[in-house]
Order: structure tokens, then C-alpha cells, then sequence
């Protein structure tokens, strides 16, 4: 499409407007370096109108013929029913050239590489005794072929010619892997890099990057790990689980240097000769360390020492933030936390046995402390009772290092809830029962009452009578017969309060706190007084 052309004196190119990277800004950027905005302005208004008017006149110039076009459509569906039906004969006659010329492609593929490998297998020299770096070369052109005949197999399918060819591809597939397993091996005991990336490249071509890392798995990582892990190792030394752990580390930078350095998991890489798709320490390193221990290390797992099972778990979970910094990438570790054998590894630990473990033995404890009762905490202690202690160190230990587990912070939490909830139940109770000492309390002052009421009436009853027995008087003058029975019953009144009082204070409280035991104090105390007036005069 071309714009009309416009008048010289337009300060911009008409052509800008059909550029596919025209830009507004820089548009009228450019436009302010030659004219002031006002010219600018004027003169894409007078393009505009140009514009308009050369639109108008190509719609004239058409106009018959959009016009009519609904009368030259007339009887067209009919001309189109008529040519349905050759089109359609036309159309599968086309779907089965391209069958034949698909499976002419698989016939091909299959006499092509057969040649390759005839080539490669005649005076007695196979691709296992040529050269291997020659070797790995012929298997990436055999697997480039072999690629594409797996194309047009696949595209072929249902077709009975394909099932005639199906075992030469078979044997052909079979061969392939056999002599990559081989070549690669060979590469990874030589420690040569040109064959081991050729073969890792060949695997990525013909799609089967996972049988390439079993392989390494099976191979290279197994007879380490068999080595390594082993039971009677890790129990008979103090740190035999340490040292496992750390001997498994090492397998990486000492086996896994040349696989990660074709696979761009080292830093060193160079991009221009990685071979992408593979991460052998998430899928060939990681599973075998995992069924190794699984399998030859059970007791590994074992809650039922709660102290060795925190020390295994820890330097286990260490062992994994270890391995995991020795991942390529961050996507990489994601790729080995969402393995299975990763998952497994995890759920393994049986948490919550260990948590019922520690529950009974924290819980127990401030249990015990509250069977106790108000047992006077020991000397130097921050609080006054054992059982506010026993508490604060029951907290303490949900959170100790040797205790905590991470994975369980939600119930630990809960824990020091419940151990909170419990004292806090004690205490009301206590409370409910100090609330009934003061009715024994209330109980006591009115039988200790009761009791001085009745000695004081006795007294007065005696004095009385001794007044009627003025004849006796004299010969009774200056006679001391010692304390009367009624001092004797006020003294023991006042000694058993005070000794009530020595028992609060065993209690951690003070005699002071309580009203109506220093209303009993102050009765008592009378009544010593009276008992000691008493004997004076006598």
C-alpha cells in the first residue's frame, strides 16, 4: 500500500508512517529538530485532509463493484457444492501419497543406518574396537538417522507396511543403546571428555536423556555407595554417621567432575560444548545415596531413643543442606526436592512418634511437680514454688537444642501451650482450695471461740462458787497449786495456732495475707494473756 504523496513543505517523510518500527515519540522528536510544534501541527492537518480525501476517492473509483458484488455471488454455493466432493477425492488421494512417502522416508532411515553400521562392522572392525571418539561420532550421525525414523514411524502408524520393518528398527534400536552403554562407560572409566559428551549427546537426541542417567546410576554411583554405606560401620564408631555422610559428599567433586563439567553443573563450563537436559546428581547420584541408606542403614530411622534419634535426624538433615549446595543451580535443587526418593528420604523420620516421646517426658515432669503440691521450690531459685520451676524449665526444654526439631515447631508450640493451660488449671485449683480454707479457717475461729467461751463462763461459774466458800478461803490463801486446767486449755489453743501458722509459712505464704487467721491470732493471744494473768496472781 502507498500513501499520496504530499506537499514539499511537509516537514516530516510520509514513509515514516509505514515503517514497522514507527514510533510517535521519536517521531515528533525528529519533527522538533527541523519546525516549532505549531508548524508541525499544521502540517499533519493538512496531510490528514489529503489523506481523507484520497480515501474518499478510492471508494468512489470501486463503488460499482461493491455494489455488486452480492448480485456476483449469486449461484456460488452451487458452483462450490460441485467442486466438494473432487476436492475431497483429492484429499485422501494426498493423505495416502504422504503415508507411502512417510514410510518410503522409515525404509530409508532404516537402509541408511543399516549402511552406516555395515560400514562400520566389515573387515572384522566393529564400533566396540574402532576408535572411540571415532566411535561416538558415527553413533550421533546413526542417531540423528535414527531420530527421524522414529518421526516417520510414528507418523506412519496403522500402516501394514510398518509392521514388516518394525524388527529391523528393533534390532537397530537395541544396538544403539548397547553400543552407546558401552562408549559411555568407556568415556567415564577413561575420563574422556570428547566420548563422554558425544555419547550424552547422542542419548539427548534419540530422547532418552533418563536411561543415560540410570546408567551413571547403576554403573558408576552403586559400587560407591555399596561401599560406603554400611551398617555396622555407622554403629560401631561414635561418629560413624558423620563420617558416612561425609564420604558420600565426597563422591561428587571426585566421580562427578567430568559429567558435570559436559552437563554445565560446574561453575567452569563452557557454554559453547555443554550438553543441556541432564542432572545426574538429582536423578543418578541422589536416588542410589537414598536407597542405599534406606535399605542397608533401617535402624537409621528408629524414634524409640528420643535423644539419638534428634542426633541422627540433625546430622541427616545437615548431610541434605550439604548435598544441596552442591547443585548446579537453584533450579536444580528444586528439581532434587521435588524427586520422590527426596520425599521419601523426609518422610522416613517418623516425627511424630519422637514428638509422643517428648510430650510424655516434658509433660510428665510438670505432672509430677503438681502432684507434689505447694512444695517450696530450692534454695536460690527465682521462684517461690517447685512446680512454677518445673514449669519454666519444661518450656525451656520445648525449645532446647537438643529437643526442638523444626519440622514440629507447630507442635512443640502447642505443647507450651498445653504445659501453660496446665498450671493455670493448678492454680485455680489451688485457688478453689484456698478458697475453702477459709471456711475451715472460719470453722476453727468459731470452735476456738466456742471453746474460750465456754473456759471463761467455767471461770466465772468457779468464782462464783468459791465466793459462796468464804469458810474455805483462808486455809486456800498463798496456796499455788500451779497452772488451773482452764490456762492449761488457753495455752494449748494458742500453741496449736501457732503452729498452723508455722505450716503456712512451709506453704510459701505469709500468716499476715490471710484476715482470719490473724483474727484467730488476735483470740489465741488474749487468751495467753488471760492464762498468763492468771498464774501471776495465783
Amino acid at each position: 500500500m502507498t500513501l499520496p504523496k504530499g506537499p514539499d513543505s511537509l516537514c516530516f517523510d510520509k514513509d515514516e508512517f509505514m515503517k514497522d518500527d514507527f514510533d510517535v515519540d521519536k517521531f515528533v522528536a525528529d519533527c522538533r529538530k527541523r519546525v516549532q510544534l505549531e508548524e508541525m501541527r499544521e502540517d499533519l492537518e493538512q496531510y490528514y485532509r489529503l489523506l481523507k480525501t484520497a480515501m474518499v476517492e478510492l471508494i468512489n473509483k470501486d463503488y460499482a463493484d461493491f455494489v455488486n458484488l452480492s448480485t456476483n455471488l449469486v449461484g456460488m454455493d452451487k458452483a462450490l457444492n460441485q467442486l466438494s466432493v473432487p476436492l475431497g477425492q483429492l484429499r485422501e488421494e494426498v493423505l495416502v501419497s504422504l503415508c507411502v512417502l512417510r514410510l518410503i522416508q522409515v525404509v530409508r532411515s532404516v537402509e541408511k543406518i543399516e549402511k552406516i553400521l555395515h560400514q562400520n562392522t566389515k573387515d572384522t572392525t566393529s564400533l566396540e574396537t574402532s576408535s572411540p571418539l571415532l566411535a561416538g561420532q558415527i553413533l550421533e550421525r546413526i542417531a540423528t538417522e535414527f531420530n527421524q525414523l522414529q518421526f516417520h514411524a510414528v507418523q506412519s502408524k496403522g500402516m501394514p507396511l510398518l509392521d514388516k520393518v518394525r524388527p529391523r528398527i528393533a534390532g537397530i534400536t537395541a544396538m544403539l543403546q548397547q553400543s552407546l552403554e558401552g562408549l559411555l562407560i568407556q568415556g567415564l572409566q577413561t575420563s574422556n571428555i570428547d566420548i563422554v559428551r558425544h555419547c550424552l549427546r547422542t542419548y539427548a537426541t534419540i530422547d532418552k536423556t533418563r536411561d543415560a542417567e540410570a546408567l551413571v546410576g547403576q554403573v558408576l554411583v552403586k559400587p560407591y555407595m555399596d561401599e560406603v554405606i554400611v551398617e555396622q560401620f555407622v554403629k560401631s564408631n561414635p561418629n560413624g554417621l558423620k563420617m558416612m555422610y561425609s564420604k558420600l559428599l565426597e563422591f561428587v567433586p571426585h566421580h562427578c567432575r567430568l559429567l558435570r563439567e559436559v552437563t554445565g553443573g560446574a561453575i567452569s563450563s563452557d557454554k559453547a560444548d555443554i550438553v543441556p537436559g541432564y542432572d545426574f546428581l538429582v536423578n543418578s547420584v541422589w536416588p542410589e545415596i537414598i536407597r542405599g541408606v534406606e535399605e542397608r542403614v533401617p535402624s537409621l530411622f528408629n524414634p524409640g531413643n528420643p535423644d539419638a534419634f534428634y542426633e541422627r535426624y540433625t546430622v541427616s538433615m545437615d548431610f541434605v543442606r550439604k548435598f544441596e549446595r552442591q547443585c548446579g543451580s537453584q533450579a536444580s535443587v528444586k528439581r532434587l526436592r521435588a524427586h520422590p526418593c527426596y520425599q521419601s528420604f523426609h518422610n522416613k523420620w517418623n516425627l511424630p512418634v519422637y514428638f509422643q516421646l517428648r510430650f510424655k517426658e516434658i509433660a510428665g515432669s510438670l505432672e509430677n511437680a503438681i502432684s507434689n503440691g505447694l512444695e517450696a521450690a530450692p534454695a536460690g531459685s527465682s521462684y517461690h514454688l517447685q512446680v512454677t520451676e518445673v514449669l519454666w524449665s519444661c518450656v525451656c526444654r520445648c525449645w532446647a537444642d537438643q529437643v526442638y526439631l523444626p519440622p514440629l515447631a507447630h507442635r512443640f508450640w502447642k505443647l507450651m501451650l498445653q504445659l501453660i493451660s496446665r498450671y493455670a488449671t493448678f492454680l485455680t485449683e489451688v485457688r478453689t482450695f484456698c478458697l475453702k480454707m477459709t471456711f475451715v479457717f472460719n470453722r476453727y475461729f468459731e470452735t476456738i471461740s466456742d471453746v474460750l467461751s465456754s473456759v471463761r463462763k467455767m471461770e466465772e461459774s468457779l468464782k462464783r462458787l468459791k465466793q459462796a466458800r468464804k469458810t474455805t478461803t483462808t486455809s486456800t490463801v498463798g496456796v499455788n497449786a500451779g497452772p488451773s486446767d482452764d490456762s492449761k486449755i488457753r495455752l494449748q489453743l494458742a500453741l496449736d495456732v501457732e503452729y498452723l501458722g508455722e505450716q503456712i509459712i512451709r506453704m510459701g505464704l505469709q500468716p499476715s495475707d490471710i484476715t482470719m487467721f490473724s483474727s484467730l491470732l488476735e483470740l489465741v493471744q488474749e487468751a495467753r494473756d488471760l492464762a498468763s494473768a492468771e498464774q501471776t496472781g495465783s
